[in-house]
């Protein structure tokens, strides 16, 4: 939970929260359910696209996670029982994680019991790519980013034809554009629409497939 600003006994005081609910479906592997609901600012969500602010929460939570996933085999490596040992809790928003430790070592042996225990064993890491894919894990469910990757895609591919049209057309109509600034204008917009394709191929990959990170504890 982040607060905001000290507030009287007439102003509400602001609030924005992490809600996340991750659950353990087979070794390795959690489905994670996350919200981030807040109290001010409630207009924007009516205006802002959600795929806009997913990008800023994909980002928190796809580091987070390849954070756990290396913490999960460096637990796995010391011990379940042994955990203290790979993990370094020292301040107080770390209480709810030490408790839950305990209460997972007192009640399950410090690790889930899988109903196939053949399988009980951490499949080996993954590249990258796949570790932190964003497409199947994330836009391929949601309405709002698939709709804006579709529309994004569509945008890509038309770039590059208005780019290609407007050299055809300075190429072909000479005697029409016969004014320099006007040949000038149009090859300047041919060259930023091509310009913009290639930015936009990046941003949509970035943001809807895979974006790489090198986090502080890696």
């Amino acid at each position: 939970m982040f607060p905001g600003p000290p507030s009287n006994s007439q102003t509400p005081q602001r609030r924005f929260l992490i809600v996340v609910y991750c659950i353990p479906v087979s070794p390795g592997r959690s489905r994670l359910i996350w919200s981030f609901p807040r109290n001010f600012s409630i207009w924007i969500d009516k205006i802002v696209p959600r795929w806009i602010f997913h990008m800023g929460q994909n980002l928190i939570l796809d580091s987070d996670m390849y954070l756990l996933h290396v913490e999960e085999r460096k637990i796995a490596d010391f011990g379940a029982s042994n955990w203290e040992k790979a993990c370094f809790v020292p301040t107080k928003s770390d209480a709810m994680v030490i408790a839950f430790r305990r209460w997972l070592k007192k009640y399950g042996n410090g690790q889930v019991e899988w109903a196939n225990k053949s399988v009980s064993y951490l499949p080996p890491t993954p590249p990258k790519e796949q570790l932190l894919d964003r497409y199947w894990t994330h836009v391929v469910y949601c309405r709002s980013c698939n709709l804006a990757l579709k529309c994004l895609r569509v945008l890509e591919v038309s770039l590059p034809i208005i780019s290609i049209a407007l050299i055809g057309i300075v190429a072909a109509f000479k005697h029409l554009v016969n004014s320099a600034a006007r040949r000038t204008t149009l090859v300047s917009m041919a060259v930023l629409c091509f310009a913009s394709s290639r930015w936009l191929s990046h941003f949509i990959y970035k943001t809807f497939y895979f974006h790489d990170y090198n986090h502080a504890f890696v």
